[in-house]
C-alpha cells in the first residue's frame, strides 16, 4: 500500500482551507469604509456578501462532479486560484470604483471558490474518518465558524494601515498560498485503507445505509429531501438570529449598542464551537438524535426569547441557537454519509448545500417581513418557532425512514455492489 498519510495533518489541511475561505463571514469589515470612502449605498455593499452566498451552494451542486472526478487535490488547488483571485481581483474593483466588478470578482468568482473550497475538505475528511465522521467534519467546519475571528481584527488593521484596495491584494494573496499549501497534502484515503483497530473497537450508535447511492439515486429518495428542509429551516432560523441580534438584544434585554455589538462578536465564538461540539456529540447519539435535539432547544429558546428582560439570559438563548445554527452545518456531511454512503458523498452535499444558498436570500426576507408586520420582534420570533415546530416533525418522519432502511434495506435495488472499502471512486 506505500506509506499512507497521516489522517490528522490532513484534518489540518481541511481547517487550513476553510479558515480562509470562511473569511467571508468578515465582509460586514469592509462595508462602512466603503460606503464612506467610496460613497456606495449600503444596500449595494451587503449585496455583494449575499451574492457570494448565493454562488457557494449553486456552485457547490455544479462543482461536486468535478471533485469527484479529480479528487480533492486539483479540487483544491482550483479553489486556491478562483477564491485568491476573487479576493485580489476585488482590489482592482475598489481602485476603479467599480461595484459591478465587485459584484463579478467577490460574489460571482469568491463565490465559487467558496463552494468548491466548502465541500472539497469536508468529501475528503469523511473518507479519512469512517470511524468518527462527525468530529471530522466538526473540525473542518469548525475553521469556516471561527474564521472570522482571525480575519476581521486582521482586515481592519491592514484598511488603517495601506487601505482597502491593498487590504484586498493582501490577504487574497495569503488566502491563495494558505489554500494552495493545504491542496497540496489533501488527497483520498489509498482503496482498502482503514483507521485501524482503534475506529473497529468504537462503540456504533448510528443506524446508516449498507448501500452506497450515486448523487442521482440520492436525491430521488424521499429522505434527501427531509433532509434538505431540516437544513433549510436550521439555517434561515439562525440567520434571522444573526441578521437581527443587536436591534433585539437592545429591545428585549435593554443592552446598549456598544454591548450588543460585543455580543455580536461572541456569537461567531459560539458558530465555531457549535460546529466541533455538536458535530461530535453525534458520533455518540447518532445524527437524527442531534437534528431533533435542535430542534427542541430552538423551540424552547425562541419561544421565550420575547419574555426575556435579563441580558445575561438573554445573550445565553442566543448562543445556544447559533450553536445550533453551526452544529448542522458540521452535522450535515455526516449525516449524508450515514444515509447515502461515501461513493458521490462531494456531489450529493453540493446539492444539499443548496439549501444554504435558499436559506441565504429566504431567511433574511422573512425576518424583515415578520418584523414589518408587527411593532415588535415576537412575531419573528413566535413564526420561526412555528417551522421549527415543522423540522422537528420532519426529523421524526426521517429518524422512522432511516431504521426502515436499515431493516429492510429498502434501497439495495438502487445501489452499486461496491463496498466501503472499495471507494474511492477518483484519485486524490
Amino acid at each position: 500500500m506505500g506509506k499512507v498519510k497521516n489522517r490528522w495533518l490532513i484534518a489540518a489541511s481541511a481547517v487550513g482551507m476553510h479558515l480562509s475561505i470562511g473569511s467571508v463571514y468578515a465582509w460586514s469589515v469592509y462595508t462602512t469604509p466603503l460606503t464612506e470612502q467610496l460613497g456606495w449605498d449600503l444596500k449595494e455593499t451587503q449585496f455583494t456578501f449575499s451574492l457570494a452566498i448565493f454562488f457557494l451552494g449553486i456552485s457547490a451542486a455544479f462543482l461536486g462532479h468535478f471533485l469527484e472526478k479529480n479528487g480533492p487535490g486539483r479540487s483544491g488547488i482550483l479553489t486556491a486560484v478562483l477564491f485568491g483571485a476573487g479576493i485580489a481581483g476585488s482590489g482592482l474593483a475598489i481602485e476603479l470604483e467599480s461595484i459591478y466588478m465587485l459584484y463579478l470578482f467577490y460574489g460571482l468568482l469568491g463565490g465559487i471558490g467558496l463552494g468548491l473550497g466548502y465541500i472539497t475538505p469536508v468529501s475528503a475528511l469523511i473518507k479519512w474518518f469512517p470511524d468518527k465522521p462527525g468530529l471530522a467534519t466538526g473540525m473542518a467546519v469548525m475553521g469556516f465558524g471561527f474564521a472570522a475571528l482571525i480575519s476581521s481584527p486582521l482586515i481592519v488593521y491592514l484598511i488603517g494601515a495601506i487601505g482597502i484596495a491593498n487590504t484586498f491584494y493582501l490577504m487574497g494573496s495569503i488566502y491563495f498560498v494558505v489554500i494552495l499549501l493545504s491542496s497540496l497534502y489533501l488527497s483520498l484515503p489509498p482503496e482498502g485503507w482503514s483507521p485501524g483497530e482503534t475506529a473497529k473497537d468504537v462503540k456504533k450508535v448510528v443506524v446508516t445505509s449498507s448501500v452506497e447511492l450515486t448523487a442521482g439515486e440520492a436525491v430521488k429518495t424521499r429522505r434527501f429531501w427531509l433532509l434538505w428542509l431540516m437544513f433549510f429551516i436550521n439555517i434561515s432560523c439562525g440567520i434571522a438570529i444573526i441578521s437581527a441580534a443587536s436591534p433585539m438584544a437592545q429591545e428585549f434585554a435593554g443592552l446598549t449598542a456598544v454591548a450588543a455589538a460585543t455580543m455580536v462578536g461572541v456569537m461567531g465564538l459560539f458558530n465555531g464551537l457549535g460546529r466541533i461540539g455538536w458535530a461530535s456529540f453525534s458520533d455518540a447519539i447518532g445524527r437524527p438524535n442531534v437534528f431533533s435535539a435542535f430542534f427542541i432547544v430552538q423551540i424552547i429558546a425562541f419561544l421565550v426569547l420575547p419574555q426575556v428582560t435579563n441580558a445575561w439570559v438573554f445573550q445565553l438563548l442566543v448562543f445556544v441557537i447559533i450553536s445550533c445554527y453551526g452544529g448542522g452545518f458540521a452535522t450535515v456531511p455526516a449525516f449524508i454519509k450515514d444515509l447515502f454512503g461515501t461513493r458521490q458523498l462531494g456531489i450529493i452535499l453540493g446539492y444539499m448545500l443548496t439549501a444554504w444558498a435558499a436559506a441565504g436570500m429566504a431567511g433574511p426576507l422573512l425576518a424583515a417581513w415578520a418584523r414589518s408586520i408587527s411593532t415588535s420582534y415576537n412575531s419573528t420570533l413566535y413564526i420561526f418557532s412555528g417551522l421549527l415546530v415543522i423540522a422537528l416533525l420532519l426529523s421524526v418522519i426521517i429518524r422512522r425512514d432511516v431504521k426502515k432502511l436499515a431493516v429492510t434495506g429498502e434501497d439495495e435495488k438502487l445501489a452499486s455492489p461496491i463496498s466501503n472499502a472499495a471507494i474511492p471512486s477518483s484519485k486524490g
